[in-house]
């Protein structure tokens, strides 16, 4: 299994991060050469995309994609983290969570959805000055971060429920999302809570779609056979990307880092440049006709 490479779509549970993903993978594929597409929270389950040996090269344009979400978002009490994890730190007036319109929810939801400017929890993995959000906000420091632009492109109510607890009156909503990479589903929840005036923060979070890539595809972690998940690159990058069957002579020289003809392939790229073989050769951008390697992909890994 140590020189396979490929790529693995991995259902991660609750109570572990996208690292201890990772390590547990590591082992099991028996490489240190293992990488992700974009992190989960240890609170959130779902989709994570690994790459192993040379197709972590893949990840780079895996991370960029579009992601759908499932969330429960708690009306009438907000946190230190914008989740349940962190501390609570204000609550709604007894009554205020259950008193809220549901037409004035659904247009507060409205005006979360399309291209938003979003600030990003303080807990999040942004840089500041060289170092982390999160580690800044758990050393005690004050964490400022700018707003940046990111597109909520489907934000649906399922369910809501009025819920009460010792702390307080509450108004639970199941949502689905989908949104440009980049997007805090926390920092969505934190904002609903405070458009509508009482707070809020999110309690269950589930990724299920990373661009083409579902969940319902995944492997389990406990579980996980990686040699019978491990998903070929040539097959991933024909999801990603346009196809480029070569002959014998491109291949040879795609591998060389020689350029070849590509007739009737528009310029630009990545395209996907498949050996006889059924082999990943690499990824090439197209310039007039002619095409020249993005990314190459070594010919001595099994499973290229």
């Amino acid at each position: 299994m140590t020189g396979a490479s490929g790529i693995l779509l991995v259902d991660k549970p609750a109570g572990i991060t996208s690292h201890d993903a990772v390590s547990r993978t590591r082992r099991l594929a028996g490489t240190r050469k293992v990488g992700h597409a974009g992190t989960l929270d240890p609170m959130a389950t779902g989709l994570l995309v690994l790459g192993i040996n040379s197709s972590t090269r893949l990840l780079t344009f895996v991370v960029g994609l579009d992601k759908e979400y499932y969330a429960t978002i708690r009306l009438g009490s907000s946190t230190t983290t914008d989740d349940r994890e962190g501390t609570e730190v204000g609550h709604a007036p007894p009554g205020a969570a259950h008193r809220i319109d549901s037409a004035d929810l659904r247009s507060r939801i409205t005006e979360l959805t399309g291209v938003i400017e979003q600030i990003p929890s303080t807990v999040s993995a942004i840089k500041v000055g060289g170092k982390r959000a999160y580690a800044l906000a758990r050393a005690g420091e004050s964490v400022e971060l700018k707003p940046r632009s990111v597109t909520v492109s489907s934000f649906e109510l399922l369910d809501e429920r009025r819920t009460a607890g010792p702390g307080g009156d509450y108004l639970d909503l199941d949502v689905r999302i989908e949104c440009s990479s980049g997007t805090y589903i926390r920092a969505i929840a934190r904002d609903l809570g405070a458009v509508l005036g009482v707070g809020g923060h999110l309690t269950a979070l589930r990724r299920t779609r990373i661009g083409p890539f579902r969940v319902a595809d995944a492997a389990v972690l406990e579980s996980m056979d990686v040699g019978a998940h491990l998903r070929a690159p040539a097959d991933i990058a024909s999801v990603l990307f346009p196809t480029l069957a070569l002959d014998g002579a491109q291949t040879t020289d795609l591998t060389h880092g020689k350029r070849i003809r590509a007739d009737g392939l528009d310029d630009g790229g990545p395209v996907a440049a498949i050996a006889p073989n059924g082999r990943l050769v690499g990824l090439l951008t197209v310039n007039a006709g002619t095409a020249k390697p993005l990314v190459n992909f070594p010919t001595d890994e099994v499973g290229t």
